[in-house]
């Protein structure tokens, strides 16, 4: 696939860029059961955002909404500019939807599979035959087009799957567990292939059981327990929110490292290693603060690193879940 093009970085007093989704006080029930609780959300155009949350949480329930398969009990919400409820022709006119589990009729060639999307998307048979071949090409199937779907590889579904989705040039896509069940060389090229998406304009919104693949492609990331967003941020900055981070400096002179005790008298020792741990949030501030203090000491480190939770620590942090986020298998709800 063709390499992807860096998008131009915001200057400072650019306008921000608009809003690919836009929600407030989304709420939804079944029966006497609250899955959505007033949630907010608000996704810049051209990024991607990741929903993270356990079991039944109200993942599928958000997406749902979101692309129009069903409607929200209170809240208001707007996709690609359309608002869901009263104009929801428009949002579907917007986006494209690549479920957890593949819409690939595993009967007919990757080619066929690519002509009937083009077919409902109300294209000519010259505009659906060439936007066909283009994507055949991008996704790297074009040698396989003419094979049934059925013997192809699960990474070659995945991608015949978001091609598919791509027939109508959607502005936003909505990917539920888009690496469920792919080995890492494939789950890595998917990866690619949602950059290589957000560089040509297209906003992701992303479910994932993956905690790393959140981490590695969201921009933003906002984690969902009991029907409400418990935290919302970047990667960085929802593990600023859990404590254990720490800053840990080692010495090979032991004058150097007793020097530095005194000075970061917050430190924790390791007298045997020559090596301070001190408590950081693992911001730029932070380890401002203790360089300066061992500059104005005269004292240099051998070695610093830093060491903030991970992705993992914030999920179970916010949702009190001691297994993995997700699984395939989740409750339409």
């Amino acid at each position: 696939m063709p390499s992807s093009v860096m998008p131009t970085p915001r200057r400072e007093g650019d306008a921000p860029p608009p809003a690919a989704v836009s929600a407030v006080g989304l709420r939804k029930s079944y029966g006497d059961k609250t899955v959505l609780d007033g949630i907010d959300l608000h996704i810049p155009a051209g990024s991607v955002f990741a929903l993270l949350g356990p079991n039944g949480a109200g993942k599928t329930t958000v997406v749902k909404i979101l692309s129009t398969l069903i409607g929200a009990d209170g809240g208001q919400a707007q996709v690609a500019g359309h608002d869901v409820a009263a104009s929801p022709d428009g949002v579907r006119a917007a986006i494209g939807v690549t479920g957890q589990f593949s819409a690939v009729d595993g009967l007919i060639t990757g080619e066929e599979n690519m002509l009937l999307m083009a077919d409902l998307h109300h294209l000519s048979r010259r505009e659906g035959r060439k936007v066909t071949a283009a994507l055949l090409e991008r996704f790297d199937l074009v040698e396989a087009a003419k094979k049934p779907a059925s013997t192809y590889s699960g990474g070659m579904k995945r991608r015949l799957d978001i091609a598919m989705t791509l027939v109508g040039n959607p502005r936003m896509i909505f990917l539920d567990e888009p690496t469920t069940g792919l080995d890492p060389r494939s789950r890595h090229n998917m990866w690619q292939i949602i950059r290589e998406l957000v560089a040509d304009g297209v906003t992701v919104f992303l479910t994932t059981q993956y905690l790393e693949e959140a981490d590695e492609l969201a921009d933003r990331i906002a984690v969902l327990n009991d029907g409400r967003i418990a935290a919302q941020g970047t990667a960085d900055e929802l593990k600023r929110l859990i404590p254990g981070g720490h800053v840990r400096l080692r010495f090979s002179d032991p004058a150097a490292y007793r020097a530095a005790a005194l000075a970061l008298h917050d430190a924790a020792r390791d007298d045997e290693a020559l090596a301070l741990q001190i408590p950081s949030d693992g911001s730029q501030r932070a380890l401002r603060t203790i360089l300066d203090r061992l500059d104005s000491a005269g004292i240099e480190a051998d070695e610093l690193t830093v060491h903030t939770p991970d992705l993992d620590d914030v999920f179970f942090a916010l949702t009190g879940t001691a297994g993995v986020p997700d699984q395939p298998k989740e409750d339409v709800r």
